[in-house]
């Protein structure tokens, strides 16, 4: 081998090592940063496919408002409420001041670190806009949970006319 290809050689090599190891180094921040979503019956049961969050593992939560839930602690900004779907409710804690629009019976989104198989601390409270929206996964998700639900009350209704 000449001097000349050996020299091309070792550029090459170090070009693929280098484009492997930054490549290797993004999907390992990525994988940091990644937020599963859940709804409260799929943090306490679990997803379909059998995955469940573990303790301290962040991920974004998202339900309805249980009505007489929220509680404020009056010498800090700490809150507590309850969420909900058609399932168990999750305990929500959060530290600071919510959006304007978060109110009891209403969906939002938020984004913690689950503390146990129910809890939640969240550092981030999403409300929706108006009463016609809701966040893209939620919708989906209580699509899927509350589909046979639509259909057996649609049926119920169209017997009724």
């Amino acid at each position: 081998m000449t001097p000349r290809r050996k020299k091309r050689l070792t550029i090459i090599l170090a070009l693929i090592i280098g484009a492997g190891a930054t490549i290797g180094l993004m999907l390992y921040a990525l994988s940091q940063n990644m937020d599963l979503f859940y709804t409260p019956t799929e943090l306490v049961h679990g997803k379909p496919d059998g995955t469940k969050p573990k303790v301290g593992q962040r991920l974004r939560i998202g339900g309805m408002v249980v009505v007489g839930s929220v509680k404020r602690d009056p010498s800090s900004l700490k809150i507590t409420f309850q969420l909900h779907d058609v399932g168990p409710n999750v305990t929500v804690e959060y530290e600071g001041i919510l959006p304007d629009l978060f109110r009891e019976g209403q969906g939002i989104v938020a984004q913690g670190v689950l503390k146990d198989a129910t809890t939640v601390e969240a550092f981030e409270v999403l409300a929706k806009h108006d009463e016609n929206y809701m966040p893209p996964e939620i919708a989906e998700a209580m699509k899927k949970t509350h589909e046979p639900l639509i259909y057996s009350s649609e049926q119920k209704q169209g017997s009724n006319k």
